[in-house]
């Protein structure tokens, strides 16, 4: 081995990085299969070039390779690597996050969780509970490093940052290879996957691969949807830049530059501010231009049209709120909402969301933005900013939404999901994209385990139900599906409480396979008053062997997101969620009548609680409960036992 080369390995290696392998030239090969592909008529991407003296070769080997490190592609890095899956997460920013980054500060939406009852679970909550109680002023740098922990801290990752995709070989309708580039480092990567994974919102990966994408506005005639024709065929929502201001504690002077869009206060109309710390996502432009080559020109009015606002708040005299506030960022690239979207089989449309998603035979997920179509000429619209439609409060989405019909091992999350304009219009949010991408996260590894495509994981019903299965293990919702796990052995216990159950509700609610609540509901959980240290204890006929325990607790229904918005602050407690249960032991009762205490939990914050121990022969399981976040009842949704 070169010396360059073995400096380069061990020095990847101190930094986690397992998968790699540096090479001075590309393998041999590289590109041969792509041609074969071409000569049988198969689309690709463009063909990588290697020649550049300044920049050295690495090969990549992985299962999974996820395109894209917003927090849709963080989850399903996440998610595939709990699975068991060698990750590769490529990410073309210095920091993951997305919109939801500092670098844009737009916060994650999606299920009005005060009006349905809950909100989004699995890996999304997980990250949103432990930035609520350890990020309290919420600040976006430690959301973005909280992000990065979370990445880095799983070994099953590799994450390249500052790095973006350019090429993809395919064979046969799979990709074969994905090509990426790091200038900062000068560094091209080839990286050999079993799936592949596009959460770049732009179908990047899926138009180097050669996919076919559907782009802008359906038009009414194409799926008969009754929103389809109140905007211009063909045309995009815009994007958006944001601002964060503060209070300076004196008078500052704003003075807007030269070349900023003179505002007027018919320029408001439709459009009143009344927070003035946190920018406007009415602050649009671009629907009308190509969002992707027009970059340059889109970021120039969003700044133009953001400093002018802020001048005219600041000076107009009508809004003296304003006086002793300073902008402390304005984020310095356009926010995309809508470029392209990956073609799939069985497109997602507004007749689904409308109510044909319950006849969906692969629901896999429980999501809820309401369609909200935007006009193209963004700010300049003299009309309302904003047209929503459908009364649907949640809908799951079908697993068809989320992979190619062109490449057999490519699959999608995000605002590229299969769908139609009106439809997507819903499906774009971020807190969607983070389920999906969770999703997606747990297929892929699946299908790259079991040597299937993300099509025959779809069409076989016992595949499919396995990976919803797991998805509702991990502590998602899927509305209409429930735990029917047969490993979990808590399915053939009796469940008791040693204190009378409170608010209706009963022991046995935890054994019912359900773990949510719809609003002012307590169906699925168990209530106990905390003061009276309850215990929930479950039995079975003959002892069994247990080694893990999984705990659904509760979190409560407020809306929790990282934010700058004045209403959605004030709206959230910034701790642990009070109804969570704080202290807590898990204790066996053995074959001889005693106790022995498994685990100890201390200081809980989180809704999904996994205890590990070793292998203990038990004939029943108690959940000694000491003391919640603030709640005066203790509240468990569910006990699984294996």
């Amino acid at each position: 081995m070169k010396d360059r080369e073995f400096l380069s390995t061990a020095a990847m290696g101190l930094l986690g990085y397992s998968l790699m392998v540096s090479v001075d030239e590309p393998s041999a090969g590289v590109g041969e299969c792509c041609k074969k592909a071409d000569a049988a008529g198969q689309k690709r991407g463009c063909e990588p070039t290697f020649g550049q003296s300044t920049m050295q070769n690495v090969k990549l080997d992985c299962d999974v390779l996820v395109a894209g490190g917003g927090l849709t592609g963080v989850c399903a890095s996440l998610a595939a690597a709990r699975s068991g899956a060698k990750v590769v997460l490529v990410q073309n920013r210095s920091r993951l996050g997305g919109n939801s980054s500092s670098e844009v500060r737009m916060h994650a939406l999606g299920i009005d969780s005060n009006k349905v009852g809950f909100r989004e679970s699995g890996i999304l909550e997980e990250l949103k509970l432990k930035n609520i109680v350890e990020n309290t002023q919420l600040s976006w740098v430690v959301w973005d490093v909280m992000l990065y922990d979370k990445i880095r801290c799983e070994e099953n990752i590799t994450l390249l940052l500052d790095t973006t995709v350019y090429g993809a070989d395919v064979c046969d309708r799979k990709i074969t290879r994905a090509y990426a580039r790091c200038d900062m480092s000068l560094t091209n990567y080839i990286i050999s996957a079993k799936q592949f994974i596009d959460c770049t919102g732009d179908c990047r990966l899926g138009l180097e691969a050669g996919a076919e994408v559907m782009s802008g506005r359906d038009g009414p005639e194409k799926y008969g949807e009754s929103l389809a024709g109140v905007f211009t065929k063909g045309d995009h929502l815009c994007c958006s830049m944001m601002f964060t201001s503060h209070d300076a504690g004196c008078q500052v002077k704003f003075t807007p530059p030269s070349w900023a869009h003179k505002i007027t206060e018919e320029n408001l109309k439709f459009r009143e501010p009344s927070d003035f710390l946190y920018g406007y996502w009415f602050i649009s432009f671009g629907g009308k231009l190509d969002i992707i080559h027009d970059t340059e020109i889109i970021r120039r009015e969003l700044l133009s049209i953001l400093l002018g606002v802020w001048g005219y708040l600041k000076n107009s005299g009508k809004y003296p709120q304003t006086k002793n506030l300073d902008l402390d960022f304005v984020a310095m690239f356009p926010a995309r909402r809508d470029t392209n979207r990956i073609k799939g089989y069985d497109i997602f449309t507004q007749h689904d969301i409308d109510g044909k998603w319950k006849d969906r035979p692969d629901q896999i997920i429980t999501v809820g933005w309401p369609m909200e179509d935007q006009p193209s000429d963004g700010f300049y619209f003299k009309g309302k900013p904003s047209i929503y439609g459908g009364k649907t409060p949640f809908y799951n989405l079908p697993f068809s939404t989320m992979y190619s019909c062109d490449i057999d091992n490519l699959m999608m999350a995000g605002r590229n999901m299969n769908t139609s304009h009106i439809a997507f219009t819903s499906t774009r949010v971020m807190n969607t994209g983070a389920l999906a991408g969770e999703v997606v996260g747990n297929a892929a590894a699946m299908c790259a385990r079991e040597n299937m495509t993300a099509r025959q994981l779809d069409k076989d019903a016992a595949a499919l139900s396995r990976l919803r299965q797991k998805l509702i293990k991990d502590g998602n919702i899927v509305v209409g599906f429930k735990n029917e796990d047969e490993a979990d052995l808590a399915r053939k216990a009796k469940a008791v409480s040693n204190v009378s159950s409170a608010l209706g509700t009963s022991a046995s609610n935890v054994l019912n396979g359900v773990a949510y609540d719809f609003k002012d509901r307590n169906d699925n959980k168990w209530l106990a008053p905390i003061d009276e240290k309850p215990v929930l204890e479950l039995s079975w006929e003959k002892p069994v062997c247990i080694s893990q325990v999984r705990l659904n607790l509760d979190t409560g229904c407020r809306m929790i997101t990282q934010t700058s918005q004045v209403s959605f602050v004030k709206a959230m407690i910034h701790a642990p969620q009070p109804e969570t249960l704080r202290d807590f032991d898990i204790v066996a009762v053995l074959p001889d009548g005693s106790e022995k205490t498994l685990k100890e939990v201390r200081g809980n914050y989180q809704k999904l609680v996994i205890a590990d121990f070793d292998a203990t022969e038990a004939k029943a399981l108690m959940v000694k409960c000491l003391a919640t976040n603030g709640s005066e009842y203790a509240s468990i949704f569910e006990v699984r036992a294996y």
